[in-house]
């Protein structure tokens, strides 16, 4: 005899259980069945995270290139003012390189807030309280020129890194959990494809024809409060969380209102009872410490995955490769004028591939493209190696080194630049999620400064085979992931954590004595049955 389960406070388990009819049943498994389609609440939400806090990221990676020199005479200037005496060109490149790295740095310490953050405030609040961030740094660059301070400029990329080093982690982290399990991959994927407009906007904006020009450079970097003023007084309206408000607050209430708010159907039931089950399935929901998840057995294949793919995210060359577009270029013949323009097109790669990912990843899954894009990326740089090589010899080889960037640029794009954020995600349960985007995002950006300290040591000492290195990292990536991380697609973060599980699980059959006994089953810790069971047999329930 079927039953039906009522929603239930959590923590809390009801033995109320009242007969169903086969065609109740029927439909409700039915519209349990039917994939959730996008709404234009998640849509909305998915934008405005995304335009006002990860496009940030992409646009302050490349803002900096065209009014390099600019900047530099100013600082130069800077220093005439004050001391009498101009900048030698050691320290006028140190200066310059400290406003350029310093958005590493920020990064990494915005990204060892989030666990704290996001319990403290959630989602949501988190991504709406770290606006002021962005408010900050853009007034201390806007009006460093007026007050002739070349440390309001540093100062001000070191606190965009932190509104990013945040943003990165928690825009992925919000949208994983409001997202149904049909569309988590699509909407996992908007975060990285508005990164690669926020670089693509960076490139059209510093034209010399737009805010190229030495009286725009100030503007020009503090351009970032605009959409991060737009999801300020939009994004307040839209709920917090639904998993958060269930699972950390325990407000019933709110959960239902969210959930409605985020779907087409009213039915939300097995949405609900699904969170229930992953509340009952953790041995405890506070959240869990950088600490306690490094030490936490069960977690272990999840955490190495994280730690691998975010450091090979990094270390893949993406960031070397735009070091040495330039130079990639000229030696293929593209006159020096039309190089930037050049350079916009990479721009327009990055976000027809970012579009190529977004719409196929729930049908390809994860793994094809986070495999694919490394796999591409890891023959593109030895195709770089060979084509640099030979292109003394073989002067068409230097078109093969400008198809192999495109190469690059489309293979990171439709996987490696979104997938780890949305793995990250799906890989822990409530309360592990923080402290795994903690160690995610740390990892992200200490490669990400690790790669722009040594590449160009590296490019000195070993030439041309420099991308060999990368080439061998991008497939030892892709390798770790056939092998070791199984497919996500469809899947609820219960059943993700049970296939990592180090333990067997307690086969369906045993435990249910005959049909009217129902056997509630607790997990021992993290997503792991065990053969103790919570019962409630058909003599406690109500007709």
């Amino acid at each position: 005899m079927a039953e039906e389960v009522l929603i239930t406070p959590p923590g809390k388990i009801t033995s109320f259980l009242r007969p169903m009819d086969s065609s109740k049943l029927k439909a409700i498994e039915e519209m349990n069945e039917s994939p959730t389609h996008l709404t234009s609440s998640l849509l909305a939400v998915a934008f405005l995270t995304s335009f006002g806090s990860s496009m940030l990221y992409g646009y302050n990676l490349a803002v900096v290139n065209s009014p390099a020199v600019y900047i530099k005479d100013f600082y130069n200037r800077t220093s005439v003012s004050r001391n009498g005496t101009g900048l030698d060109g050691e320290a006028l490149t140190l200066m310059y390189s400290l406003t350029v790295s310093v958005f590493a740095i920020g990064g990494l310490l915005g990204s060892l807030m989030v666990g704290m953050l996001v319990t403290r405030f959630g989602r949501k609040g988190t991504v709406v309280n770290s606006t002021v961030l962005v408010f900050i740094a853009g007034s201390l660059m806007g009006f460093s020129r007026i007050c002739g301070s070349p440390e309001m400029v540093i100062f001000g990329r070191f606190v965009t890194g932190i509104h990013s080093g945040i943003s990165l982690s928690v825009v992925p982290m919000y949208l994983g959990e409001i997202a149904p399990k049909n569309l988590r991959g699509f909407l996992g994927l908007v975060p990285s494809l508005f990164i690669c407009a926020g670089v693509f906007s960076a490139q059209i904006l510093g034209l010399h024809e737009i805010l190229g020009k030495e009286d725009h450079w100030p503007l020009f970097l503090s351009l970032v409060v605009i959409p991060t003023f737009i999801q300020l007084m939009l994004l307040p309206w839209f709920p917090e969380s639904p998993r958060y408000l269930l699972i950390e607050k325990h407000n019933v209430h709110a959960t239902i209102i969210a959930l409605k708010w985020y779907r087409a159907k009213c039915n939300i039931q097995s949405e609900i009872e699904e969170m229930q089950e992953e509340q009952r399935s953790l041995s405890s929901v506070e959240t869990v410490s950088v600490w306690r998840l490094i030490l936490d057995p069960l977690v272990r294949w999840q955490l190495l995955s994280v730690v691998v793919i975010n450091i090979g995210m990094q270390l893949s060359g993406i960031d070397a490769l735009w070091f040495y577009t330039n130079d990639i270029f000229r030696n293929a013949g593209i006159p020096e004028p039309e190089i930037q323009y050049t350079t916009v097109g990479t721009g327009a790669i990055e976000i027809i591939a970012g579009l190529i990912g977004c719409f196929t990843i729930e049908k390809l899954g994860r793994r094809p493209l986070i495999i694919g894009g490394f796999l591409v990326m890891g023959f593109c740089c030895a195709g770089i190696t060979l084509s640099l090589v030979l292109q003394v010899h073989l002067p068409f080889m230097r078109y093969v080194s400008v198809g192999c960037v495109v190469g690059i640029i489309a293979g990171f794009c439709i996987g490696p630049a979104g997938v780890p954020f949305l793995i990250t995600a799906e890989l822990f349960k409530q309360s592990h999620r923080p402290a795994a985007y903690t160690v995610g995002g740390s990892l992200n950006w200490i490669s990400n400064f690790t790669v722009g300290f040594v590449f160009p040591f590296l490019q000195m000492s070993a030439g041309s085979y420099c991308y060999l290195v990368f080439c061998c990292v991008c497939l030892a990536v892709a390798a770790f992931v056939f092998f070791v991380i199984p497919e996500t697609k469809n899947k609820t973060f219960v059943e993700i954590s049970q296939m990592f599980a180090s333990k067997e699980a307690v086969p369906e059959t045993q435990g249910l004595g005959h049909p009217d006994q129902l056997k509630l089953r607790k997990m021992n810790g993290y997503g792991t049955l065990e053969n103790g069971s919570l019962e409630f047999d058909s003599s406690s329930s109500v007709p």
